[in-house]
């Protein structure tokens, strides 16, 4: 993965990655408001790169795994953000958010254990999740927790892990952009039914005298 092969997508997401460090470097200043724009900054770059490389059709394995790298990485700031600025609604509700996420600790291992590296599915459900997560953070920043959003966050974040796992399951190499269980079943389903014609056609034509 190099920089002179990026495309413009690449780079959306590329930004997410590079504006880490001046998220971290906000939270230790302990500059909430500016933190918080940054952040919807680097949220906003998740929907531009997933539209350009649809649009573009530009969309390539580096692309899925860099865009989910940039998806973890501010993720993962924005909760510290939380913790930072909102403790008390996260000491409130620690145990919650412990039992929600730790399948997901669990889908990292058996991913990097079987892959060698996160995965990349980008599965319907996962961008649910993704923009539920990003407005309940942004929500809770600029105003205050809201608890719809939280619990709507954790039970759509845990269905969403556990679909994770079992398409893992499903596929025994890496692959990027799965839609989600249903479609991988459904096209198993068509490529038996394509298999099963193509054997009928390959098949020596018979018949009873």
């Amino acid at each position: 993965m190099t920089l002179k092969n990026f495309n413009i997508a690449d780079w959306f997401s590329f930004y997410r990655v590079m504006a880490s460090p001046l998220l971290i470097s906000l939270l230790f200043l302990e500059e909430r408001e500016l933190f918080s724009w940054f952040l919807l900054i680097s949220y906003s770059t998740d929907m531009i790169d997933g539209f350009l490389a649809r649009r573009l059709k530009i969309t390539s394995a580096r692309g899925s795994q860099l865009d989910s790298l940039g998806d973890q990485i501010t993720f993962t700031i924005g909760l510290i953000g939380l913790l930072l600025f909102e403790a008390t609604f996260i000491k409130a509700n620690y145990v919650l958010i412990l039992v929600a996420f730790s399948p997901y600790i669990i889908q990292m291992i058996i991913a990097y254990i079987k892959y060698h590296k996160t995965t990349a599915f980008h599965t319907y459900l996962a961008k649910i999740s993704a923009f539920i997560q990003g407005v309940f953070i942004l929500w809770s920043l600029f105003f205050e927790p809201e608890y719809i959003l939280f619990y709507g966050m954790i039970i759509i974040g845990f269905l969403e892990t556990i679909e994770e796992i079992t398409l893992i399951f499903m596929h025994d190499k890496w692959k990027s952009d799965v839609k989600g269980i249903f479609w991988v079943l459904k096209e198993r389903k068509e490529h038996k039914k394509r298999i099963g014609k193509l054997i009928l056609r390959q098949a020596p034509f018979t018949r009873d005298v």
